[in-house]
């Protein structure tokens, strides 16, 4: 279908659509995205929907979240993506949310695309038209990795591949063909509240658990074309297996005898990364740190890695339940400089059980209490002592135990370390149960001598929302975890933010849950610069020692 002037446009639009006679009509239609539901149905917190932020609609009860009322790992997001698979807390087993991707197609890719660009498109006169080349495809190729789980396309054949999908989906899309140099596409049903996940392709689990997508158990398996190219390929040495939900594998490496281990993913951007996946002579060798990049999470949690292997962590990776002596566990994002605020609530503090609450750097011993060490600061529920390098002193005139609930602000001064993040793009890799993680030594007697304190920073402790006073002055500059260690059973729940149960009064800080998207953003920036800065040296044949 070709539009031969702007009149044509809005007629072929105007008759395409369906009328739109009043809200119950409109509430009562089948929504594309696999519907029942209206589509304004509610989130949790009750308010309307909203094109501009990221929403998910649940596959059960149909009804739609914005991503930021959603606790799940749910991982970086667009508007108006469809092939993903999520449960609401209501809906999802265990009354637990569930967030799972499906694999999609370039057809599914350009809606997400389109719709996105009318909305970036508002304030240019409510457009709903886009050229191909200058706004489709360079919107797809920078989001690729959020819009598909297919990898990035190297060649660029799948441009053409977008234009043919576009052109031959007349349901879906309208081309106005007048430049035949520059075509425009625009979806032919322009009410964006529509488009969503299509769940009746696939058979929801009656518990709540994964999508059926292949019928009974004696069915067989319909491929995707994708997934059918994908099964023939030989499977890259830099592939892992999918996370579970909690985002971490189930078996790992634990952080111990002077080695940490980093769980990595492939970096898209890392150099030859191409001619290493196609090259079978490089199968079985080690691999090059540049062409991973440390996985960073979504959400902030309690580290099942960076643990004592004894202490039990939930599946929400928000309590941790302590056996026998002290050891010690971090949370799995910490922080160097502004002013954070985390609350921890003691759950069960059986006789002679013990706990130790407060922050440790990355090379504070995990098999000590904390506070053992340099590395660590913390306060005792007995006595409310408070313990740093091994050293007990007086702070609270009574401790903590069961249902109460300990408060963390930690002020690092802005400016206090400039220094990039780790790439750990120069560490070894190793594989452990199919997944890849940097090596990294720890080197505790060089870093021990290089610590400085770090004027005017302070951690202050609160009681149930009464201040106790500040524990500690003048820390020693460096990046700092949130972390508990337990004695005997006691078990303790850390909440990371946004909403406390006793937020500070009179103080404008951060929830250690905002540290997310910083940490990404900063870590990107550092990978960059790594790459610029080795720019001729991160070659193959450098690696394996070729001419």
């Amino acid at each position: 279908m070709e539009w031969t002037d702007v009149e044509t446009k809005e007629r072929l639009l105007l008759d395409d659509e369906p009328s739109v006679t009043s809200a119950a009509d409109e509430s009562s239609q089948q929504s594309s995205g696999g519907g029942g539901a209206p589509p304004n149905a509610l989130c949790y917190c009750e308010r309307e929907r909203d094109v501009r932020q990221v929403e998910l609609q649940c596959c059960r009860c149909l009804k739609w979240f914005h991503k930021q009322c959603v606790t799940s790992a749910v991982g970086r997001c667009l508007p108006f993506m469809t092939c993903y698979t999520f449960w609401c807390r209501d809906c999802g087993a265990d009354s637990v949310e569930a967030f799972s991707r499906r694999q999609t197609n370039f057809s599914q890719m350009c809606e997400t695309a389109i719709a996105n660009l009318m909305v970036g498109a508002e304030e240019d006169g409510n457009r709903v038209s886009f050229s191909k080349d200058r706004e489709i495809i360079p919107f797809i190729d920078a989001n690729w990795e959020v819009l598909t789980t297919m990898p990035r396309r190297i060649k660029h054949t799948w441009h053409q591949t977008v234009v043919k999908t576009m052109t031959k989906e007349t349901d879906t899309f309208i081309h106005d063909a007048r430049d035949p140099n520059d075509p425009h596409f625009a979806l032919r049903n322009q009410d964006l509240l529509r488009i969503g996940p299509n769940y009746d392709s696939a058979r929801i689990d009656p518990a709540g658990g994964v999508p059926n997508r292949f019928g009974g158990r004696g069915a067989k398996r319909r491929f995707e074309p994708s997934e059918a190219l994908a099964a023939k390929r030989q499977k890259s040495e830099l592939s892992s297996p999918k996370l579970p939900p909690n985002g971490f594998p189930a078996e790992f490496p634990f952080n111990k005898d002077g080695y940490r281990y980093v769980l990595a993913e492939p970096d898209p951007h890392g150099p030859f990364r191409q001619e290493f996946e196609e090259s079978q002579d490089l199968a079985g060798k080690p691999i090059p740190g540049w062409l991973c990049r440390k996985l960073m999470p979504d959400w902030v949690a309690l580290s099942l890695h960076d643990r004592a292997t004894q202490l039990k962590i939930s599946e929400d990776r928000r309590t941790v339940c302590g056996e026998k002596g002290y050891c010690m566990v971090r949370a799995n994002y910490g922080v160097r400089r502004g002013l954070w605020f985390f609350e921890v609530r003691v759950e069960d503090m059986p006789d002679g059980a013990a706990v130790r609450l407060g922050v440790a750097q990355e090379l504070a011993n995990i098999q000590a209490p904390l506070g053992y060490d340099k590395f660590g600061y913390s306060v005792r529920s007995r006595k409310g002592t408070k313990f740093h390098d091994s050293r007990g002193q007086h702070f609270a005139d009574s401790g903590f135990g069961a249902g109460d609930v300990i408060g963390f602000l930690l002020e690092l001064p802005d400016g206090a370390d400039s220094a990039l993040l780790n790439t750990y793009k120069d560490k070894p890799l190793v594989k452990f149960k199919s997944y890849l993680y940097f090596e990294e030594k720890d080197d505790i007697p060089k870093q021990t001598r290089e610590l400085r304190p770090l004027a005017d920073s302070r951690l202050t402790v609160f009681k149930n929302g009464r201040p106790l006073g500040t524990a500690f002055h003048d820390l020693y500059a460096g990046t700092y975890y949130p972390s508990a260690s337990l004695y005997k059973s006691a078990s303790v729940s850390f909440n990371f933010g946004p909403k406390f149960e006793f937020p500070p009064k009179g103080r404008a800080f951060d929830a250690m849950s905002a540290v997310v998207a910083t940490q990404q953003t900063e870590q990107t920036l550092s990978e960059v610069l790594y790459f610029v800065e080795n720019e001729g040296r991160l070659r193959l044949d450098i690696f394996y020692g070729g001419n």
